[in-house]
């Protein structure tokens, strides 16, 4: 397993982390990706750590904190083994305190998490979204005490905008408040959307992509074909409203390609999927979640082998969709291009 640099921080994350969704396993949606129980996650976790996967990343809000309660007693005893992230800022619940990232909520989030988990910090402490209802200066002030206190090592975002990202780390940097490392954001063949704006923010700021549904919500699993109806066993019968959408004739084509480049290299399509994220600039870890073994040891075949160019290309290809507006003219116009270049390098930044 290789290590990546976190972004601009210090920190050395494996190419290849877990997620911890499918540990718990309540509700409608979280009960759909898993129902792992504490004796399979400790299993599921000493495979991670024969593998090299160190880093296991979890939510408050997934199965309503029971994802955490999991992983916290799969990893007893080796606490000093792991890296831990979690996620904070989604609604738990209908009270005053059970949303967003006010100063109350994400001291009563942090310690509400220690407890669940069983340890006395946090690795990467993320928010989930952007509470525009709450002062970026209060968010920051809060975590900064989080970090001053030991609770919290690290501090990152998921699923932000460029804007609420960048204004972030300008108040941080005013105030000289820690600033984030990590952007946990979805990213896959099929959702690219992360490379128009995102992206090149994330290189020129110094923040390490945490990747979450590589897989683009299960669809590139391998079992969805041009074609062929959905697996009636398939969770997407399930949850494909929760997730972000994407066009048959778009998801096919990148299907299409993947079964190609399956035939050739003798990798299963989800792995082509992966280690193609892997060579994407800023990716500094993919997370990759199982609800058993066999998934877990399929979905660590993605490491130790790379693409060849020519196949990243057909892939790219493949996947690629023209870009909204103000984007597009960078991929149109050579003058628009001499002076923003589109990001396309090779390997993470």
């Amino acid at each position: 397993m290789g290590y990546r640099r976190l972004g601009a921080s210090g920190l050395m994350v494996p190419a290849l982390s877990f997620g911890a969704g499918t540990f718990g396993g309540q509700g409608p949606l979280f009960g759909a990706w898993g129902t792992v129980d504490a004796q399979q996650a400790r299993r599921l976790v000493d495979i991670c750590l024969e593998a090299g996967v160190t880093m296991f990343d979890t939510a408050d809000v997934y199965s309503a904190g029971a994802s955490e309660e999991v992983l916290g007693q799969a990893i007893k005893g080796r606490r000093d083994r792991v890296i831990v992230s979690t996620k904070t800022g989604l609604p738990l619940g209908d009270g005053p305190l059970d949303a967003g990232t006010s100063r109350a909520r994400l001291i009563t989030a942090c310690e509400a998490a220690l407890r669940r988990l069983g340890t006395d910090h946090i690795d990467i402490f993320q928010l989930h979204a952007f509470d525009a209802g709450t002062p970026v200066e209060e968010v920051l002030d809060a975590l900064d005490s989080l970090v001053r206190a030991g609770k919290v090592r690290y501090t990152g975002i998921s699923n932000f905008s460029g804007w609420q990202t960048m204004k972030s780390l300008a108040v941080a940097e005013k105030y000289g408040h820690p600033r984030y490392v990590a952007h946990q954001v979805y990213y896959s063949l099929i959702g690219r959307d992360y490379e128009w704006e995102l992206m090149p923010l994330a290189l020129d700021q110094g923040l390490g992509a945490i990747v979450w549904s590589p897989l683009g919500w299960g669809r590139l699993t391998g079992r969805i074909r041009r074609g062929a109806p959905l697996p009636p066993d398939s969770r997407l019968h399930r949850t494909a409203d929760y997730g972000p959408p994407v066009a048959d004739e778009d998801l096919y084509r990148v299907v299409d390609a993947l079964e190609e480049i399956a035939e050739e290299t003798g990798k299963a399509v989800p792995q082509i999927a992966i280690n193609w994220l892997l060579q994407r600039p800023t990716v500094a870890t993919v997370l990759i979640g199982a609800r058993d073994e066999h998934q877990l040891r399929q979905n660590l075949g993605a490491v130790g082998w790379s693409l060849t160019s020519e196949q990243m290309e057909r892939l790219d290809a493949a996947s690629h969709r023209t870009a909204p507006y103000p984007y597009f003219p960078y991929e149109r116009q050579e003058g628009f291009a001499r002076l923003n270049p589109p990001v396309t390098v090779r390997g993470h930044g």
